[in-house]
């Protein structure tokens, strides 16, 4: 009888912890399909491509040849640091009508080379990312999540890029170093557009944050990645409301993309 019992405790342990893990995956569908959480919307509303920019305005054909550009998805693959195809499309579109960019977090460089590449001949994009060599200086918070920081630490292995070799690498300053560190107050009021997603941990999304938008232009465009919901990427979530308390932050529906646009 008490073997019986057991055996029965198991079970039902194991349908229990089957049934939350069911839950917690069915919560994180409806964040990514649904754009808000189980119980409730998120915290920064949600509005259509053509409410940031009327670029995007699409006509009885979809979207207009306004938003043609030089292009290079991804699909499916899995790629580190990696946009949507949609997102990075929307980034290229935006550095069309933009002359000087900025970009917490360069990775791999694609989206460097995309904004580059579809910027105005005399067009300037400027990016930082922390140096392999120097790993030890990234500035760990005790509010930061591990896999946020071992996320931002992992991407940190490129000292070449996609965009390296490239005519467009004439357009491009490289920056190394902390995103903590770096000393915003010679970038004041200077960029069109600028999109930060570099570490996101929530330190560095509060700090890097702060700093876009001293640096925006009067006018400009600030575009923050992987706003998820709550069961995404915690730490970018809270960080991003927490931004939001203060300026009016908008997520762009079916993206991670979250905007704001400096009054003129």
């Amino acid at each position: 009888m008490l073997v019986l019992v057991i055996v029965l405790s198991i079970l039902v342990l194991g349908l229990v912890i089957t049934n939350l893990y069911a839950f917690k995956s069915l919560a994180k569908y409806r964040d990514r399909v649904k754009q808000k959480g189980f119980f409730a919307p998120w915290k920064i509303p949600s509005v259509s491509l053509a409410e940031i920019d009327p670029i995007f305005k699409t006509n009885e054909f979809g979207p207009t040849m306004q938003t043609m550009v030089h292009f290079m998805g991804r699909g499916d693959l899995a790629v580190p640091g990696g946009t949507s195809d949609t997102e990075a499309w929307i980034l290229a579109v935006l550095a069309k009508k933009s002359q000087t960019i900025f970009e917490f977090g360069t990775c791999t460089g694609k989206t460097t080379y995309l904004m580059a590449k579809n910027s105005a001949a005399n067009a300037k994009v400027a990016t930082i990312t922390l140096a392999p060599e120097d790993l030890s200086a990234y500035k760990i918070a005790n509010e930061d999540d591990a896999q946020s920081t071992q996320d931002a630490l992992n991407e940190s292995v490129f000292t070449d890029f996609l965009y390296s070799n490239t005519p467009e690498e004439t357009k491009i300053e490289q920056m190394f170093g902390d995103s903590k560190v770096f000393d915003e107050s010679k970038h004041l009021n200077q960029y069109d557009l600028i999109f930060v997603d570099g570490s996101h941990a929530y330190s560095y999304v509060l700090s890097d944050s702060r700093k876009a938008l001293k640096m925006l232009k009067p006018g400009g465009l600030i575009l923050w990645h992987d706003y998820s919901g709550p069961y995404g990427l915690k730490d970018v979530y809270n960080g991003l409301n927490e931004i939001a308390k203060e300026y009016p932050l908008v997520h762009i529906k079916g993206t991670t993309l979250v905007a704001y646009r400096k009054p003129n």
